[in-house]
């Protein structure tokens, strides 16, 4: 049911402002492109976070890197840096030429953040990252390290007893959940994590088994962070990890763009006006994608085009952002009810903090069916052997909705690429999948494999 206002005016009247809200309110795939986005010197003017921010991100999971490999055995061999392969998927391509019956010129890239140690998808950046940065305060507020000692000192009893009198508190659709809650226990603060209604019971059931409390809602994302937040207000010695407003998650996130920078060398593939470069980002509340996005985009400026990609029950950013009432309006004022399988983008009300910093910097947005995620799920696993959870599948048909719609077209000409397609790179950001328990895996694989019949 759609509320007959909406910030003090009738639906009707949005429809005519946005005549695209009509599609999207009738659950219809859609591609929003960004009137507002301007040349990178313009669009970065009036944001507070620069160059130096990320360095310092960086600079901070260096330190770590000895603590993480060796409390992370797994991640000896890169040395204790968390970082997701970049790979070729030609026969994926194929496949989606398949599909939608034309030519994708071009290279399309899988970045597999599905596939980070520790928490298994790209919210082991962000969350992994705010989790460590408040470690390390209190560690140095403390005096039990000093910023030039090897991090592995934190790895002894003496120090977990210390952090065990913090306690560290977030809400979660399921994978910031499982990325606080493994590492905060790791260095042994006490853990609350709350869960919406879509979270997947084994992701709680891991979390248990890792020492987590897990609080379980029958509402939404919103409600979990609500509940969150009461807790963590009500206890000086609890820390808030706020997806929808941190800058700490936004700027671990967005270190990824200078290892993806090495990567694209490593692999030949070059970043220049000639060479640009198109990434689609899963999103949900937006800090993950935002922050990847905002790296990418201070180092390669514009060059790089980015689109969020958003289930069709739960396209927040794309109202938030075209509207540009960001979070003051939420996908249920319009009557759609964030009833996604793609869980960790349920999120009905995109971030502020996200919305507004990128607001010059955003391509745009697109939305997908679930049963579209499904039938990608399943082709990518049988044409590449790569198996990803539902939600990772959203920005693989960012290049389908690109090069053959109409908005996608005029995108190109607008920005002057209609001569350079051939030479466009597509990078789609796989956020999560190989934690995924098999039984459950091959019943998402069993589901495309039906809706593709």
């Amino acid at each position: 049911m759609v509320n007959s206002k909406i910030l003090n005016k009738e639906i009707s009247a949005w429809i005519e402002e946005y005549p695209l809200l009509e599609e999207i309110i009738n659950l219809k795939e859609s591609l929003w492109i960004n009137p507002q986005y301007s040349k990178f010197e313009e669009s970065i003017k009036n944001i507070s976070l620069s160059d130096a921010d990320v360095l310092d991100a960086e600079n901070r999971l260096n330190r770590f890197a000895p603590y993480i490999a060796q409390v992370f055995p797994e991640t000896k061999p890169e040395n204790g840096i968390i970082e997701s392969p970049i790979v070729k998927i030609d026969n994926m391509k194929t496949k989606l030429e398949d599909t939608c019956g034309e030519k994708l010129i071009g290279n399309l890239l899988l970045k597999c953040d599905s596939h980070l140690k520790v928490s298994g998808s790209i919210k082991a950046r962000g969350g992994i990252y705010e989790v460590l940065k408040h470690a390390e305060d209190l560690a140095l507020q403390n005096n039990i390290i000093k910023l030039d000692d090897n991090y592995e000192k934190l790895d002894t009893d003496e120090v977990r007893e210390f952090f065990s009198n913090y306690s560290v508190v977030v809400g979660s659709t399921g994978n910031l959940g499982l990325s606080i809650g493994i590492m905060s226990a790791k260095l042994g603060f006490k853990v609350t994590v709350h869960m919406s209604a879509d979270a997947r019971q084994w992701k709680k059931d891991l979390l248990r088994s890792k020492g987590v409390e897990v609080i379980e809602y029958e509402s939404d994302y919103s409600k979990a962070v609500e509940e969150g937040r009461k807790q963590a207000d009500a206890d000086a010695n609890s820390y808030f990890v706020d997806d929808e407003n941190s800058k700490n998650l936004f700027l671990g996130y967005s270190v990824a763009a200078r290892r993806l920078e090495k990567q694209l060398k490593d692999i030949n593939i070059k970043v220049d006006s000639n060479n640009p470069l198109f990434v689609y980002l899963p999103c949900g509340v937006g800090g993950g994608p935002g922050g990847v996005a905002f790296g990418l985009k201070l180092l390669f400026k514009d060059n790089i085009h980015f689109f969020f990609a958003e289930p069709t029950h739960s396209p927040c950013m794309m109202i938030g952002c075209m509207t540009e009432e960001h979070d003051n309006v939420c996908v249920q004022d319009f009557g759609i009810d964030n009833v996604t399988d793609a869980d960790g983008l349920a999120v009905g009300r995109a971030s502020g903090f996200v919305g507004k910093t990128l607001e010059k910097l955003i391509s745009g947005c697109y939305s997908v069916t679930d049963e579209n995620m499904y039938r990608l799920l399943s082709t990518m696993a049988d044409s590449e052997n790569i198996f990803l959870e539902p939600s990772a599948l959203a920005g693989v048909c960012g290049i389908v909705n690109i090069l053959t719609s109409k908005e996608g077209k005029k995108y190109l000409r607008d920005n002057n690429l209609e001569d350079k397609i051939k030479n466009i790179n597509h990078v789609a950001w796989a956020t999560g999948g190989s934690m995924v328990p098999k039984d459950i895996m091959d019943e998402y694989y069993n589901k495309g494999v039906s809706l593709l019949k």
